[in-house]
This record gives structure tokens, sequence and C-alpha cells, in this order.
């Protein structure tokens, strides 16, 4: 059972992470930006290496927590360790539902406008694939603060499987992560358009904060109910 109570954890962690949305609005972007300038088959493969760029980030974070926690605390973490990443999932799930998104119309995010300019500039920049693959790593660094405690969760879960499967559990939790960025390519693949996508992001905004607050939420009571009370 315990197995089946970690990966679960790490599926939980990963879905969080998917519903962060600073990845998919800078793939919308990119999509924007290179669909005026290039053919479609340079815009999709611009769309791939930042896709891949985000999910080699993901993939090495994830190692680089794991590998850490493992060196600093020799594997999972104790209770006190466990009660401090409760507490701050509790904290990160009112700071979605506060302000990860700017109040008004439209799905403007949290990080600041300098940061929110740099990105914005290199999204409509990119001419290659090694830029378009730099600006996924670019995303996810700037989404750090949201999501390196679903890392530390995560890699916390995937020490305590057995050696075999601490590989597949990583996997699993990048490819998870990338759920969304991978059907925004299928949907952009089927003729969806990109204001279709991003008038749905709009209009399902609340719904979208919700949903990513409650998962921090509900991550935070999982990890007090099998690992600390039990």
């Amino acid at each position: 059972m315990d197995w089946a109570i970690s990966a679960a954890v790490i599926v939980l962690a990963g879905l969080i992470n998917a519903s962060l949305q600073l990845g998919i609005g800078c793939l919308l972007l990119l999509y924007h930006s290179s669909s005026q300038k290039h053919i479609r088959a340079k815009t999709r493969s611009l769309a791939g290496s930042y896709v891949a760029g985000i999910g080699i980030m993901i993939f090495v974070s994830i190692c680089t927590v794991s590998f850490m926690l493992l060196r600093y605390y020799g594997g999972a973490l104790e209770k006190i360790w466990l009660l401090v990443l409760v507490i701050l999932l509790a904290a990160l799930a009112f700071a979605v539902w506060l302000f990860y998104y700017r109040w008004g119309k439209g799905v403007e995010l949290w990080i600041p406008k300098v940061v929110a300019r740099f990105i914005d500039s290199r999204a409509r920049a990119t001419e290659s694939n090694t830029e378009a693959f730099v600006l996924g790593i670019m995303t996810c660094f700037a989404e750090l603060p949201f999501s390196l405690i679903l890392f530390v969760v995560a890699g916390n879960s995937i020490l305590e499987l057995h050696a075999e499967w601490q590989l597949l559990a990583v996997v699993l939790f990048t490819l998870v992560s990338m759920l969304p960025l991978i059907l925004v390519r299928v949907l952009v693949r089927k003729g969806k358009t990109i204001t279709d996508i991003q008038h749905w992001r709009s209009k399902h905004k609340n719904f979208l904060k919700i949903l990513s607050g409650a998962g921090f939420l509900v991550l935070g009571l999982f990890i007090l109910v099998f690992y600390l009370l039990n």
C-alpha cells in the first residue's frame, strides 16, 4: 500500500504542476508570433523544441531535488519537514487564489512585469529551435516560486519507492506535468486556433484558479493524513 500512496502523491503533484499556466501562456505566445513569420512546419518545430525544453527542465529539476534530499537528508524527509511542507502548500493554495492571476480580464499572471516583458520579447524573437528550447527552460525557472515545492514533495515520494521504480516515477511526474502542453499541440494540429484556446483560458480563469489552489490544499491534506497522522 505504501507504494500506492507514494505514486498518488507523485501524480497529484504532477497534475498541480500541470495546472500552472505560465508554460502554456508562453507556448501560445510562441505559436502566435511564429505563425506570423514562418510556415506551419517551422512553427511546429519551434513549439516542439519549446515543449522539449520544459520537459528536460522538469526532469532535471526533479532528479536534482531527489538527489539533494538523498544527499543532505539521507532519503525521505522526517515528519518535522513534512509538516513544513504542509504549511507551505496551504500558504501557496491561498497565494494561487489571491494573486496567481492578476485581477481583471484576461489571463495575465503574477510574475513581475519586467520578467513578463523579457519572456514576451524572447518568445517574439525566437527564430531557432535552440532559442525555443532555452525559452522553455527559462519559463520553468520563472515558475519555480510555485512549482519548487511540488518538486520537493514528488522527490520525497520518489525516494520512498524501490530503486528500480524511481526512474519510472521521475518520468511519470514529468509526463503528467507536461499534459496541458501536449494537449495544446494536439489541439493546434487538429485545427484549433490560438485565439480559441486563449479565449477558453480567459473564460475559465476562475475555474483554473480554484482548481490549482485546491490542488495545493489537497496535496497538503494528503501528506498530513497519510504521512503525519498515520
